[in-house]
């Protein structure tokens, strides 16, 4: 195994640590082609976005990025929701001056599957005072339309990524905007909580330390202790975030603001911040890139999106 300095493992692990942070709703169901070897997780790293490929790999690095949680639960104003397993993928351009642009798929930063509510729409806006919504209560009793499921979706892009924090605890290391999808037929097809406008916001942060292993590969995903790639792989971290803001929901039912207002009674929201959290167990993190991008300035994006179109199966 080569050896890798200091400086570049503590970038590398904490560009990586930083991103088993991110919350999730589901069971993800990462799309994207089928990879090779060492690159199967990276199914959607956004290799060919302009960002990544202009990386000349001296003032300039790319990577890519993926990480999963296995469980977890993330409460929104009076209301606690189990969480499950969920796929995040972005490239993550490291800067000579020390930062770090992250770039998101075009499809979204984040894949989840929906997660069920617990108690459906009885739980989440029954009882209620106002006469439309108790009769609607009444006739969700025992019936089929009370299932409610909610999908956290990216609303933009990760921003505010810190290198440092992401190696350490108890500092935040990423935001991330995102919005919470209720699907019901009675709710309609645009009930959310948070909006691109006015998303939640969350900044997680390592609650302990992860473990840490890395594996050496061919551009071709074929495992090489000589390769030109390699893949940091970190895991069994916790992460938290408690400090973020929760608006109210909109767009739920065909009299708007009706249903909004049943549901923001219910749950609590809008929440402030101190209210809520969301909590990820055993995340499972991967970062790759080339061990020496210089060898290739200024072409190091390029090179990278060439090896990773090389491991689609």
């Amino acid at each position: 195994m080569r050896p890798i300095s200091t400086r570049t493992r503590l970038a590398t692990v904490s560009a990586l640590t930083a991103l088993g942070a991110f919350a999730s709703l589901g069971t993800a169901t990462a799309a994207g082609p089928a990879l090779n070897g060492e690159w199967a997780p990276f199914t959607r790293c956004p290799v060919d976005a302009p960002a990544m490929l202009n990386a000349d790999g001296f003032d300039r690095t790319p990577q890519c990025v993926v990480s999963s949680s296995a469980s977890g639960t993330i409460k929104l104003g009076d209301t606690t929701v189990t969480t499950g397993r969920t796929n995040l993928q972005m490239g993550v351009v490291q800067n000579a001056d020390g930062t770090s642009t992250v770039v998101a798929p075009a499809s979204g930063a984040l894949v989840a599957e929906p997660a069920t509510v617990p108690g459906g729409l009885l739980g989440l806006m029954c009882p209620s005072d106002i006469f439309v919504i108790t009769g609607i209560c009444e006739s969700l009793e025992n019936s089929s339309l009370n299932k409610i499921t909610a999908t956290m979706e990216s609303v933009g892009a990760p921003y505010a990524f810190d290198q440092t924090a992401g190696a350490l605890t108890d500092l935040p290391i990423v935001a991330l905007p995102v919005r919470i999808h209720l699907e019901n037929p009675l709710l309609g097809d645009n009930c959310y909580i948070g909006t691109a406008a006015d998303p939640i916001v969350l900044r997680p942060e390592n609650r302990n330390y992860p473990e840490f292993g890395m594996t050496f590969f061919q551009g071709d995903g074929t495992v090489d202790p000589a390769g030109e790639m390699s893949r940091i792989n970190l895991t069994g971290a916790t992460q938290n975030d408690s400090t973020f803001a929760v608006p109210g929901a909109t767009g739920c039912g065909l009299n708007v603001g009706l249903i909004n207002a049943a549901v923001n009674a219910k749950t609590g929201l809008p929440s402030a911040a101190g209210n809520n959290s969301v909590t990820l167990n055993d995340t499972q993190t991967h970062l790759t890139g080339l061990n020496a991008p210089g060898t290739v300035v200024p072409d190091a994006g390029k090179v990278l999106a060439e090896n990773w179109h090389s491991a689609v199966e």
